[in-house]
């Protein structure tokens, strides 16, 4: 018996209260925190929420009708047709109308984490576009046990949100450091330019399957998103080889290059050590003679991260999504002096090391911290009703 079934036996043997969201929460209409202009600015200092994926959709300098929001007072800002919702503990602004203020007025809730965490309980999809919260989502009912019980859940289930938020502190530093805003640390100065000036590029392409000379005793690494979500993002194996007689004169991708999605799974990419090949899927970046010793390919690596998002922004409409490959290679790409380069990869090498597990990187111990977290999250608020 874990720690929480010994004190709902011992506080509340009969079974425990299930109350509706409408009687524990508040909520606010947005109106008098809404963004009046929408020329976002990295620099500018609050940010603008969406409840949805995206949830930061710029920075605005507007001083006005800023939501004051704290970890003392925290909110949670619920997407009034999707159902979606994130905790907000920092001043923020709002996007759009269709949105509520979620805070506590209800004593029985010890704290707004728990419903927080409740809430993610409640399965629920609407089908119709139209106002969520009065009418349906404030009506379902939560669990509302003592407030050691409360208190003692949201204690075990915060545990496993921190490895998200170390993620999300390495990405933040590793894109501040990319951007570089910091003139102090330049050393010197960074130049710009196209990625079509810097990088060779070549598209992966998939031997014929119906010619298994192709694919037997393959001696030739054949790369594809199996490998990154695998074996993470610096590579010099892959998980399926082909033979040199597959090989469209005779030539493989050169080592040390960037494979970079520009199809599918857009903007996920690697740095491959070795002589290689990939899918259709990916494109490659080899860099021209004239860049090999003015860029460090770690640098070149980490800079992919921003290259990705931007990726990520640019896409073609078709029958599937892929990159604009026209303007992918007018993409502005720096040049710092080689010794800030070094320094930038010795910074994010060493973050990367600290945010990442020995046993098997931080991406997979996310998904099975995730995993783990899903099955207490859900067996810890499955109570029985009075």
């Amino acid at each position: 018996m874990n720690r929480v079934e010994q004190m709902v036996s011992e506080l509340c043997p009969n079974g425990i209260e299930f109350t509706e969201l409408n009687e524990l929460l508040h909520y606010e209409q947005p109106s008098k925190f809404l963004i009046q202009n929408v020329n976002y600015d990295k620099h500018f200092e609050t940010p603008v929420l969406t409840a949805g994926q995206t949830f930061i959709l710029g920075y605005t300098n507007e001083t006005f009708g800023i939501y004051p929001a704290s970890p003392e007072n925290p909110v949670i800002i619920f997407d009034d047709f999707t159902t979606a919702f994130k905790w907000v503990d920092f001043p923020f602004k709002a996007k759009s109308s269709a949105m509520k203020i979620i805070s506590t007025k209800s004593s029985k809730l010890e704290s707004l984490r728990y419903a927080y965490f409740a809430m993610m309980t409640i399965n629920y999809n609407p089908h119709n576009h139209a106002r969520q919260w009065i009418k349906t989502y404030s009506k379902f009912k939560i669990p509302v046990p003592p407030h050691q019980i409360q208190n003692e859940i949201v204690q075990i289930l915060d545990t496993f949100t921190e490895l998200e938020a170390r993620k999300r502190q390495y990405e933040y530093y590793r894109d501040k450091l990319l951007s570089f805003e910091d003139k102090s640390l330049m050393g010197g100065v960074v130049e710009w330019k196209t990625l079509g000036e810097i990088f060779v590029t070549k598209n992966g392409y998939t031997p014929s399957k119906s010619n298994h000379s192709y694919w037997e005793d393959g001696t030739v690494p054949w790369f594809r998103m199996d490998d990154i979500r695998t074996n993470g993002r610096i590579l010099n194996k892959s998980l399926r080889q082909i033979s040199r007689s597959a090989l469209k004169r005779d030539r493989t991708f050169p080592a040390n290059s960037v494979l970079i999605a520009t199809s599918a799974t857009i903007g996920e990419h690697a740095l491959i050590l070795v002589p290689h090949l990939s899918n259709q899927r990916f494109t490659s970046l080899s860099l021209r003679a004239e860049y090999v010793n003015r860029l460090n390919i770690r640098f070149v690596f980490y800079y992919c991260f921003v290259l990705g998002e931007w990726c990520r922004r640019n896409t073609t409409t078709s029958s599937f999504s892929s990159v604009d490959m026209a303007r992918f290679k007018k993409f502005r790409f720096p040049i710092p002096p080689l010794t800030l380069q070094h320094t930038i990869v010795e910074i994010l090498d060493k973050f990367n090391t600290l945010a990442h597990d020995l046993s098997g990187g931080l991406p997979a111990e996310i998904k099975a911290r995730r995993q783990q977290y899903e099955y207490y999250r859900n067996k810890l608020l499955t109570f029985k009703e009075i």
